[in-house]
């Protein structure tokens, strides 16, 4: 018996009260690994290349592999949560994330490291999205749910620079397989607590929308490895426009295949409101400028400013500070006082100008010339965050939690890898024949002018589409 189930008698509000805190911790603890993963491995991979002979090609696999399955199933993987039970697939993703990262941390040839990774991102593809719709089961509109989303989106936001400076942190004094076998004493953790404490959701006897679940595996498939390769070969690439092209057309065809389906993986009445469409791309746009701005400035940080990977990762910890600062300020205050229009607007606005102050590098940039920008930015993204998501949630049904959680989680890792093709192609087409550290940060400087003009577009979005008064809870 789920023991969220109510039990009659004095204290049965204490006890409730403990089980849900039980649960969010279970859900926070899967969020946190599959956040962390994206930016822990970063700083490992030369140590990587070096014991297991990766040629400068296939290293960027390592990163990608887990992008490619995580982005590409995650739909299918939403959508499985509502079908067989939430608690089911939330627990079978988290599994097989901590067995394949104990099968990358043993790993002595490329090849297996390469198909662990991949084996990451489909339990992630099936834990992050159940997550998620576990969290708004637990919590029903309110104040209870924007708090837990305040926690919720605190540990999305950070747990990128927390990957940082543990990834750093596990390298420098473990080797570079601790980032990989730090997951599974959590993972054991997370699956147990989960088996125990998580509500169970009764499987449902529907038709599957295979259709629908092949156009959307294939299509997000492709169009994430389009990307990738754009970002290795250009987007002179013939195979990278291909894919892409091919991408975009599995994508139409899987919306023309959602209209017509009876029952269908990611019902097209999602999109229906304007609040929850713009808040989605929004998120995109948000997720592109952030994660290029810091692939770029941890790499100025190492290539010219000359820190060490713990040194960088630690740089981070105001950022991540004042984003966790941020979204408790939002989950408690701002959401329920400032329209989201406001909200969106101010913090999207400060993110882009604080990126425009961090483009002002130069080979004599020290870390204070760096502090402020960053508590900037980590303060808008923060203010952001928790709003966003609140929208792109905003009205939707029980029964469609899970792939709304899904589109969710889907825009964010497009939004991720989008944003990092767009401005390698900037960084390369800027820095081309160019090897000198001032021509380094000049192209370094341009890359951020655009990851700012992203954000700064994001806010005119925001203002165009979010409504203008609080909602009522």
């Amino acid at each position: 018996m789920s023991v969220l189930v109510q039990r009659p008698g004095a204290g049965f509000a204490s006890r409730l009260k403990r089980a849900r805190g039980a649960a969010l911790a279970a859900v926070l603890g899967c969020q946190l690994m599959v956040v962390i993963d994206a930016t822990i491995v970063n700083v490992a991979l030369p140590d990587m290349q070096r014991d297991l002979h990766f040629s400068p090609a296939a290293l960027s696999w390592v990163l990608n592999a887990y992008t490619l399955t995580f982005g590409g199933l995650l739909l299918l993987g939403a959508r499985l949560g509502d079908i067989l039970g939430r608690r089911a697939t939330f627990v079978s993703g988290v599994v097989l994330f901590t067995v394949a990262s104990a099968v990358g941390g043993l790993a002595d040839d490329a090849a297996v490291l390469l198909i662990a990774r991949a084996a990451q991102g489909v339990g992630a593809a099936f834990a992050a999205p159940a997550a998620l719709a576990l969290l708004m089961a637990l919590y029903p509109e309110g104040r209870e749910r924007m708090r837990a989303l305040g926690l919720f989106t605190a540990v999305s936001v950070g747990g990128f620079s927390l990957g940082l400076v543990l990834g750093g942190a596990l390298t420098e004094t473990l080797g570079w397989r601790a980032v990989l076998y730090v997951n599974v004493p959590l993972g054991i953790l997370v699956a147990a607590a989960a088996a125990l404490v998580l509500p169970a959701t009764a499987r449902e006897s529907r038709h599957f929308d295979l259709a629908g679940a092949v156009t959307s595996t294939a299509g997000v498939g492709l169009l994430v490895y389009g990307l990738v390769k754009a970002a290795e070969a250009g987007w002179s690439s013939t195979v990278a426009l291909g894919a892409i092209a091919g991408g975009v057309a599995l994508l139409a065809v899987f919306v023309i295949v959602e209209r017509r389906a009876a029952e269908p993986i990611t019902p097209m009445r999602l999109f229906a409101s304007v609040t929850r469409s713009s808040a989605l791309a929004g998120r995109l746009l948000m997720v592109a400028g952030n994660l290029g701005m810091m692939f770029f400035l941890t790499q100025f940080m190492q290539d010219v400013m000359h820190l060490s990977p713990l040194v960088t990762g630690l740089c981070y910890l105001p950022m991540t500070g004042a984003v966790f600062l941020a979204t408790q300020l939002s989950a408690r205050y701002f959401t329920r006082l400032i329209p989201p229009r406001k909200l969106l607007v101010a913090g999207f606005a400060l993110q882009g100008l604080s990126l425009l102050w961090v483009s002002q590098l130069s080979v004599g940039t020290t870390y204070v010339d760096l502090v402020i920008p960053f508590v900037l930015f980590g303060f808008g993204g923060g203010s952001t965050f928790l709003s966003l998501t609140n929208s792109a949630l905003d009205g939707v049904h029980p029964d469609d939690a899970g792939a709304a959680s899904g589109v969710v989680n889907a825009m964010q890792q497009l939004g991720g890898t989008l944003g990092l093709a767009v401005l390698v192609a900037v960084f390369g087409a800027v820095s081309s024949g160019i090897s000198t550290p001032a021509g380094y940060t000049d192209a370094v400087s341009e890359t951020f002018v655009v990851a700012a003009l992203l954000l700064l577009a994001n806010a005119v979005l925001m203002f165009v589409t979010q409504p203008r008064v609080v909602p009522a809870r």
